[in-house]
Parts: structure tokens; sequence; C-alpha cells
């Protein structure tokens, strides 16, 4: 790995979709625009704005089309959505969204509890859907969710998840993700597992999706980085949460990830301050606190001269 790429930490910014998916408040189109222009002010270069799913499963995501509508295009940033079938990628490419992420779970149960579909069929679906996106021009990034456990099944074989990880990287995909949909993953579990994967991939970027559910999301993303990943989803202040996993907390925070990884040397692009100001927007928007805790650090004047 080039130096400077080995020294960039490069963040996804979930909040507009995994962070607002599960809230019953629903956000006004208006102001989840003004939310992802503030993040990309502050440096996000990549945001997952929405997904193409039916608006009765979740309507949190049913201005989907009008928020692509809404972005501001440019050169450097990359605007994503959520697909979960074809005709989700038929949304995607009418509303203009270059880049889609396709997945599946892992898990039997949490598959047919997310998409009506068996976990076999749901991975022979999803080859459907990347060829689908592909001839579109569309990038995509393939994922496999709940990678590293279930509530239902606990834990999930590695080398059926390398097996879907083989599937994905044959199928072409642009970059790949593991997500540990649960929070169920351990330091261990995490080196373990992308020791294997990182190699498999040959250079294409892979991502993971952490949720901190049991507390270790940082602990996780640390774990990961020793073993080279160097691309990671977040969601501002801790948002985010899985509506058909019982007791699935948030993403790492995004400010969180940011500083840790200033702190340690890395280079991410992004003002965690000016991430911590959208926190702020948002907690106030839902008159209630989220679990990440560095945008409250940094809006404490004599804590933030620390950091």
């Amino acid at each position: 790995m080039a130096t400077a790429e080995a020294n960039r930490i490069v963040i996804e910014e979930q909040g507009p979709r995994d962070g607002l998916q599960s809230e019953q408040t629903v956000v006004p189109t208006a102001v989840k625009l003004q939310w992802i222009a503030a993040l990309v002010g502050a440096g996000l270069s990549r945001v997952q704005v929405a997904s193409f799913v039916h608006p009765k499963r979740v309507p949190q995501m049913a201005d989907a089309e009008s928020v692509c509508a809404g972005l501001i295009p440019q050169a450097d940033v990359v605007y994503s959505g959520l697909v979960l079938n074809g005709r989700g990628i038929e949304r995607a490419i009418a509303a203009g969204i270059q880049h889609v992420a396709i997945s599946h779970s892992a898990s039997d149960t949490h598959s047919q509890k997310n998409t009506r579909l068996t976990r076999r069929a749901a991975q022979s679906a999803c080859a459907t859907m990347i060829e689908q996106a592909q001839q579109a021009g569309l990038q995509v990034r393939g994922g496999v969710q709940c990678a590293f456990g279930c509530r239902s099944e606990g834990r999930i074989d590695p080398d059926a998840v390398l097996a879907m990880v083989t599937q994905h990287l044959e199928s072409g995909v642009d970059e790949l993700a593991l997500a540990d949909s649960t929070g169920m993953a351990d330091p261990r579990s995490i080196r373990e597992l992308m020791r294997r994967v990182v190699p498999l991939a040959q250079g294409r970027p892979v991502f993971l999706h952490l949720h901190d559910t049991e507390g270790r999301g940082m602990a996780n993303a640390l774990a990961a980085m020793d073993e080279g990943v160097r691309h990671f989803d977040t969601a501002l202040a801790g948002m985010g949460g899985c509506p058909y996993i019982k007791g699935a907390s948030g993403n790492i925070s995004t400010e969180d990830l940011v500083c840790m990884a200033h702190q340690m040397g890395f280079e991410t692009g992004i003002d965690p301050r000016r991430v911590a100001v959208v926190s702020e927007a948002v907690e106030a928007f839902f008159r209630r606190p989220f679990p990440g805790k560095m945008h409250r650090v940094l809006a404490n004047p004599q804590l933030a001269t620390l950091v």
C-alpha cells in the first residue's frame, strides 16, 4: 500500500440513510438537504443519501427521489443510494444516482426480515442486481450484512462470509463492504476476517460498516486499521440502527472516528468541528441526544482545545 494511501482514512457518511431509517419523526426533504450540504462542506466526500425501498416499509426514505433532485453535484463528491431489489435500481437510475450499494445478509433470519428472501435467494438476486446496475453504468458496492453475527443465529461462519465475498468480487463490484449489522463483532473477529478479506480484494476498497451496540465499535475500527482497512462507514453523532434487528444501535460516530484517526496521525480531509455542528442540529431536531461522544466534546470550548 502506497504511503499516502496507507495514511488516509476514507469515510462514507451514512447518517442521511442509515441514521434516519429507524426514526419515527420524518425529516423534511429540505432539512435533509441542508444537513447533507453541511456534511459535504465539512469535508465528507462520500455520503449515502437515501435508500430506494418501499415507502410503506421505511417511511423516512419515501422522498429518495426528491433528495437526489436537490443534491448539489460536485466533481469530488460521491452520493450513493442503497438498493434492495431491481425496482430500487430502476429508481436509483431515474433519480440520477451514480453509485449504488447492493448487499445481502449472511444470516437467513435477518435476510427474510429485511428482504423477505432466504439468504440463498437474496444472494442470487444480488448477482442479478449487480449485473443490472453495471449494465446501466453505475458504480457498485457489493456488501455482506451481519458478517460478524446474528442475534437469532449467533456467530456467522467466516468461511461462509468469505464465499459471499468471493462471489461479489467475481461479479466485478467496484468496492466491497462488510457490515457488523448487529454490533456483535469484537477486535479479534475483526482482525481474523479482515486478514483474509483484504488480500482477496486485491486493491479494491474494503469498507467496514460498524455498529456500536455492545460498545466495541471504535475498538473494532482500530483493529481493522491494524489489518490495513482504510475505508469505513459512519454516521454523524452515532445515529442509526436497523429496523429489522431488535436492539440495534447506531453506527460508529463520524466525529469520533475522525478525531481518533487524526490523533493517530491519519488524514481524512474532514473537519470534525463542522460535523459536530450538524450533529447538534440533528439532536435539536429530534430533541434528544445521540450516542456519539466527540460532538459534545467539540462543542465545549474548554475540552475542544485539547482535541
